[in-house]
């Protein structure tokens, strides 16, 4: 099972690139995957009914207790059949549902099967925690699967609404996992039923385990986000709304019912909501022109219905309920996938538009039929089977004296009655001949007959729901063992059970809801407006609304757009708080050198006079040029006092932190409070006296309380031992402190991202790719491939490959510079740029490599290539830096990242904590021992993540700001 799930995963990525070359046909590929796990799911079918439980397990998090642990008994292995089942069938259905399209494919069949995979663990997993990951996991994806036409609007605030709505519940729902694992002292999902807690805090653990499955189970108040989410492709709406997301909350419902329908608030609120959403969607159902719409509220209305039976405990209503989910995910699919076929042959799905396709497609029409009569619970269908367990269960249930049976009894009756009416509108709306507005017999739709594969998964679910109804007591014996689960009782699954109140009941219900759909169209209450004056939608969008509004307005109070109001505030507030830690922390025990080496005094004062004369500085070029002194001094204490890496880096640091505000530099006034004051400079001083003086006596006091040994003295002996590494510093940062050094990884990227976002103003266009292209265009087509070999030179005619006849002609050092404007070139810098380029490169990979035992390290490495790149970009413009650049800096942010991660990630899959080392040794002729830690593979990440970071800032701060410094010059020259 934990092997087939991280199938799921690495078949999720395989699908995007393979669609490439396959196009639709990639879902044929695709379906292999959940066919394989239905096959095995099948091949447990006998263990499981035996009781002998197939368990696998992970170990995750250790200390948290957090296991990957896959456990399948009945109730798992029923929704795995219908996962995987459901998933095979409806990805088969998408090779002709998007026949003919290519954009978006891969990424579509990539995300569908990462769902199905979040759902195949969701229902396997037997750990809590992981049952809340999983849960998320699927809104997440559910999220881009709605939205998949990301170019609508409706597509996108649909996708919104379900993502914040499921997202809601979850989070709800897992302060109610973390409260019933501490109860129960375990986050088993098995050994927290098999002996539940009590209490009044666990009552309220269930309540929020409740509002997460009604949340992802459309179940009022949750209601709305379903109907809206049939923006999404039909597909979707086949396995999310109808098999597999929405059932999640019914799963979630059936695995804590037969331990806790009996707690306080459980069964109120199921009965009371469930009911009231079975009522509403189908009467809503019968008010929609849309057939898709007609089914969302449907599937509202039959998942306020199976939430209740599921919910209510008590052995035969449990077994009626799991029989309503099979029964509901085979007939609603269906339905689905027919309103898919009829979209997608006709153009629609409105009504009115549709008339007399019956007779032209029989086929369908059958197919409908069987389904739509299952969901009205219409004999031989299974549908009839699970209706029928369902209205003796509760009838017994109500004549033994309990109130809530009597509630949801009357609410069921109701509700089927409703679902009869929708079910056969369905069938009338898509197949029926119709009249117009004058009472004229409209014109029957043409209708072209779909290929025979795109029936295949509709014909083949409503041969099963027909099938299942003959294999009643079959069936009963499959699904047994979780309904004895729930306590005793005494009823099987039978096509027939004589002359019962039951089944007089079902043959009321299906009269009744034939008149009320005759009665709907003759009095023209189907097309009526709205019956109250708002939807659940309209709130939902009000609160929405009212929400941005107050953060606009809160904004707008406190976000006064004054950077040196933001910085004193934030430096008055560290006073506040340091200072307060200062004087409540009692007496304070503190001793002082003079100095520890002669050079502290005079870097010390150098760095403080820099300091004043910054302060005083008019200019801004001189202002930073002077605080970068202060970072100069600490090179040199760093150095004089033992610290070389901490020496390289800081300079390295230095260097590019100056070329940055010298590019930033260009776009604002050279000098000092220009076009706004600076303040006032008496707050200015007192704060940064404040400050200073209070950092000062935090580092005195800091440094005097310690009462035990540092940490820090046992680091060398540590680096060695463990990280097999004698530089301290690269070991710690890579190895023994690897989880902060992850940590500031993506505090880089999202750096790099926030200074990019500022500075294009529109879109990320001009990416480096795109620079190096058009830079080779400037050379003679056959002049290329030679030109990679042969030296080129600056002629009248542009670039050219250097010949006899050339040779007179100036060489070109660097091909970006030929770009520049005479007046911004240097030769000099060219040539000198030429022949140190790539010294520097290979001294930041011997950097990278040997910073494990010597200074340096892949942070060093990465920003000495910074500077490498920082030099062709200087010398020879935005075009230089595009030959030069190995890729985009985007692409080069996230593979170091994703280096980072997976080596933290790999020692997992061999159940070792993240970020273990691992170390391999050998004896090499000539070269002698040598030894390889795993952590090197992090510190590549590191170096190629610094590395994007300065492409990054280069081609946004620089590239980007040339550009348009280029285009406002050319937008003034056009002016007459």
């Amino acid at each position: 099972m934990l092997v087939i799930l991280a199938v799921f995963g690495i078949a999720s990525v395989v699908l995007v690139p393979l669609a490439r070359v396959m196009g639709p046909r990639v879902f044929y590929a695709a379906a292999l995957v959940p066919l394989a796990a239905l096959a095995h799911a099948a091949l447990l079918g006998g263990a499981v009914r035996d009781g002998k439980i197939p368990f696998e397990t992970y170990t995750w998090i250790e200390r948290l207790g957090i296991d990957i642990s896959m456990r399948m008994d009945t109730l798992a292995w029923v929704m795995t059949l219908i996962v995987t089942g459901v998933g095979a069938l409806v990805m088969i259905y998408c090779r002709n549902y998007f026949r003919g399209s290519k954009e978006g494919v891969g990424r579509f069949a990539g995300v569908l099967m990462a769902f199905a995979g979040a759902m195949y663990g969701l229902v396997l997993t037997d750990d809590i925690i992981m049952l809340v990951m999983f849960w998320e996991i699927t809104s997440i994806l559910s999220y881009l699967l709605i939205g998949h036409a990301y170019s609508r609007a409706a597509s996108r605030r649909a996708a919104l609404q379900a993502l914040l709505t499921t997202t809601l519940g979850g989070l709800v729902m897992f302060v109610g996992a973390v409260i019933l694992a501490v109860a129960a002292d375990t986050p088993s999902i098995a050994a927290i039923l098999a002996d539940p807690p009590s209490g009044t805090l666990v009552d309220a653990a269930i309540v929020c385990l409740l509002v997460g499955a009604l949340s992802k189970s459309a179940i009022f108040p949750f209601h709305f986000w379903l109907p809206g989410a049939m923006a999404a492709p039909t597909p979707v709406s086949a396995y999310l709304h109808a098999a597999a997301m929405v059932k999640a909350g019914i799963y979630l419902l059936a695995r804590f019912a037969p331990s806790f329908a009996e707690a306080d608030p459980s069964r109120p609120i199921l009965v009371s909501l469930g009911i009231f959403t079975m009522l509403l969607g189908g009467m809503q159902a019968l008010r929609e022109n849309d057939l898709k719409r007609v089914l969302a509220y449907g599937t509202v209305s039959q998942l306020g219905f199976i939430s209740v039976v599921v919910g209510f405990g008590g052995r035969d209503t449990a077994l009626a309920g799991l029989a309503l989910v099979i029964a509901h995910a085979m007939f609603k699919a269906t339905l689905f996938l027919v309103v898919g076929i009829i979209d997608r042959q006709l153009g629609t799905r409105d009504i009115d538009k549709l008339s007399g396709i019956a007779r032209q497609s029989p086929t369908l029409l059958v197919v409908s039929l069987v389904a739509a009569a299952s969901m009205a619970g219409v004999p031989p269908m299974f549908g009839f089977l699970a209706k029928e367990a369902t209205l003796t269960s509760m009838l017994e249930a109500a004549t033994g004296g309990s109130v809530w049976a009597c509630v949801a009894l009357v609410g069921i009756v109701l509700g089927s009655i409703l679902t009869t009416a929708y079910a056969i509108r369905f069938i009338w709306g898509a197949f029926g001949r119709k009249n117009d507005k004058s009472g004229a017999r409209r014109p029957d739709t043409v209708w072209p007959d779909p290929p025979i594969g795109f029936m295949f998964a509709p014909l083949l679910l409503s041969v099963a729901t027909v099938a299942a109804g003959f294999m009643g007591p079959f069936i009963d014996r499959l699904l047994a063992p979780y309904a004895d689960t729930a306590g005793e009782g005494h009823y099987h699954l039978a096509l027939w059970h004589g002359l019962e109140p039951a089944l007089a009941i079902s043959a009321f219900a299906i009269a009744a809801g034939a008149l009320v759909f005759w009665l709907s169209i003759r009095t023209g209450w189907c097309r009526a407006g709205r019956m109250l004056p708002f939807q659940a939608n309209d709130v939902y969008y009000v609160v929405t609304r009212s929400i941005d509004r107050l953060a606009v307005l809160v904004t707008r109070k406190t976000q006064s757009g004054s950077l040196p109001i933001y910085v004193g505030t934030i430096f008055v507030v560290l006073v506040a708080a340091e200072a307060a830690a200062l004087f409540s922390g009692g007496e304070w025990a503190f001793s002082l050198d003079a100095w520890q080496h002669p050079v502290q005094p005079i870097a010390a004062v150098l760095m403080i006079l820099a300091g004043i004369v910054a302060v005083r500085a008019k200019k801004r070029y001189s202002g930073v040029v002077l605080v970068s002194v202060t970072g100069l001094g600490m090179v040199t204490l760093f150095g004089f006092l033992g610290a070389p890496d901490l020496a390289v880096t800081q300079v390295l640091v230095e260097s590019i932190m100056l070329v940055a505000f010298t590019l930033v530099l260009r776009r604002i006034p050279s000098r000092l409070g220009s076009h706004n004051g600076s303040g006032n400079a008496v707050i200015r001083a007192a704060i940064g006296i404040a400050v200073g003086a209070t950092m000062a006596a935090v580092a005195v006091v800091a440094a005097g309380a310690r009462v035990s040994e540092p940490v820090s003295t046992e680091w060398a002996d540590l680096a060695y031992r463990i990280g097999h590494g004698q530089n301290i510093v690269n070991v710690a940062l890579v190895d023994l402190r690897g989880w902060d050094t992850m940590g500031e990884l993506s505090v880089l990227v999202l750096a790099a991202t926030g200074v990019a976002s500022l500075v294009f103003v529109t879109a990320r266009g001009d990416m480096i790719s795109q620079t190096r292209t058009t830079l080779r265009k400037r050379l003679p087509s056959g002049s290329r491939r030679r030109a990679r070999h042969r030296p080129l030179v600056e002629t009248t005619e542009g670039l050219r490959v250097a010949t006899s006849e050339n040779s007179a002609s100036q060489r070109a050092w660097l091909v970006g510079g030929t770009t520049m404007a005479s007046e911004s070139r240097s030769m000099i810098l060219e040539v000198i740029v030429r022949i140190l380029f790539h010294t520097i490169i290979v001294i930041s990979i011997f950097l990278l490599f040997a910073g494990h035992n010597l200074p340096g390290g892949g942070f060093a490495g990465g920003l000495v290539a910074g500077l490498a790149l920082v030099m062709r970009y200087v010398a020879g413009g935005r075009y230089e830096l595009g030959i030069a650049a190995p890729t985009d800096a985007a692409r080069m942010l996230g593979f170091g990242l994703l280096l980072a991660v997976s080596t933290a990630a790999a020692p997992m899959l061999f159940g070792l904590n993240p970020l273990t080392r691992a170390v391999w040794e050998a004896e090499i002729p000539v070269i002698g021992h040598i030894e390889f830690v795993t952590s090197t593979f992090f510190d590549i990440g590191v170096y190629l993540v610094v590395i994007g970071l300065v492409l990054d800032v280069l081609r946004s701060l620089g590239s980007e700001v040339d550009r348009q410094i280029t285009a406002g010059r050319a937008k003034e020259g056009a002016r007459p």
